[in-house]
C-alpha cells in the first residue's frame, strides 16, 4: 500500500508542479530549461498514472513495485499466487498496464498521423514548391497568404509563401528562416509529441491540455531565441509584427509555424532584454528531474 501512496503523491506533485510552471514568469526567460521541466513532469505523470493501480494490485506482496511484478510473473507461471491476492488485485495490475498500453497506443497513433500528414505535404511540395534565391535553403509556395513553417522529420523542410516574401524585408526573412531551422535542428515536434499523446489519452484533465499549450508556446520562444542569437531582436520582432497584422496565416497539419501563437507576447519579449534566471531554473529542473526519477526507481526496485 505504501508504494501506491508514493505513486499517488507523485501524481499530486505533478499537478502542483504543472500549476506552478504554468503560473510562473521565469519560463519565458529560459524556455529551454522550462521545456525540460515540463518533459520531466509529463514523464512522471505517465509512469505514476500506471503505477497507482499496479502498486495497489501488488500490495499483498509487500515488496517494491518492480520486485513485486517479477514475483507476480513467477507466481503466475507456477500457478502459486500468494494468499490475499485475488481478482481485484489482478484487475488493478491489469488497469495499470492498460493505462500504459493506452499511452503507448495514443503516442503511436499521434506519430503515425503526423508522419502521414508530413508525407502527404512533402509530396505536395515536390509538385508545387520552388526554390528562390530570395529564401536560400527554403522552398517557396506561390500563395498570397503569410506562411512560414518547418516541416520536421528525417528530411526537414523550411517553407515560406510568396506572400511572406512580399511581406518581409531581407533581414526579417533571414530571421524567420533561422527560427524555422531551429525547430528542425532541435526536433521540437518530438518535444510536443508526448504532450499531444497525454492530451488524447487523458482528455478529462484540463491542466494536461494547458500543459500542451504552454509547451507549444515554449518551443516557439526557444526558436525565437535561436533566431535572435543569429540575427538580433529587431528583425524577428518586425517579422512577427507583420505576421500579426497580416491576419490570414497558413500552417499545414504536422508542421510548426512561425505565426501560430502569441505573436504580441513574443514581440514584447524580444524587445525587453531579461537575463535568464539560471539559479531558479536549475533548482526547478533538479526538482522535476527528481520527480521523474521517483516512479522510475519504484518500477526498477
Amino acid at each position: 500500500m505504501a508504494y501506491a501512496l508514493h505513486f499517488a503523491v507523485t501524481v499530486l506533485a505533478c499537478w502542483l508542479t504543472a500549476q506552478v510552471l504554468a503560473a510562473a514568469t521565469w519560463p519565458g526567460r529560459s524556455p529551454r530549461v522550462a521545456i525540460l521541466c515540463w518533459q520531466g513532469v509529463g514523464l512522471a505523470l505517465g509512469l505514476s498514472a500506471m503505477g497507482v493501480p499496479i502498486a495497489l494490485g501488488l500490495a499483498p506482496y509487500d515488496l517494491p513495485t518492480g520486485s513485486a511484478l517479477l514475483a507476480l510473473a513467477d507466481d503466475l507461471v507456477h500457478d502459486t499466487l500468494p494468499p490475499g491476492l485475488g481478482v481485484l488485485h489482478l484487475a488493478g495490475v491489469g488497469i495499470g498496464f492498460g493505462i500504459g498500453t493506452m499511452l503507448l497506443a495514443t503516442t503511436f497513433r499521434s506519430i503515425l498521423g503526423t508522419v502521414r500528414a508530413q508525407r502527404r505535404h512533402r509530396e505536395l511540395l515536390t509538385l508545387v514548391a520552388r526554390d528562390d534565391p530570395a529564401a536560400p535553403g527554403a522552398l517557396v509556395l506561390d500563395h498570397p497568404c503569410a506562411a512560414a513553417y518547418c516541416l520536421p522529420g528525417m528530411r526537414p523542410r523550411v517553407v515560406v509563401s510568396a506572400g511572406t516574401l512580399d511581406l518581409l524585408d531581407h533581414a526579417e526573412l533571414a530571421a524567420v528562416l533561422a527560427h524555422e531551422r531551429a525547430h528542425a535542428q532541435e526536433r521540437h515536434d518530438l518535444v510536443l509529441l508526448p504532450f499531444t499523446a497525454l492530451c488524447r489519452a487523458l482528455p478529462w484533465f484540463g491542466w494536461v491540455r494547458a500543459a500542451h499549450e504552454r509547451v507549444a508556446l515554449l518551443v516557439e520562444l526557444r526558436a525565437d531565441d535561436k533566431a535572435r542569437q543569429a540575427h538580433a531582436e529587431a528583425p524577428l520582432a518586425g517579422a512577427l509584427r507583420r505576421f500579426a497584422a497580416a491576419g490570414n496565416r497558413v500552417t499545414p497539419a504536422g508542421a510548426l509555424g512561425l505565426g501560430d501563437r502569441d505573436l504580441d507576447l513574443r514581440v514584447r519579449r524580444l524587445l525587453v532584454a531579461e537575463r535568464p534566471p539560471r539559479v531558479l531554473g536549475a533548482t526547478v529542473l533538479a526538482l522535476t528531474t527528481t520527480l521523474a526519477a521517483l516512479p522510475i526507481s519504484l518500477f526498477l526496485s
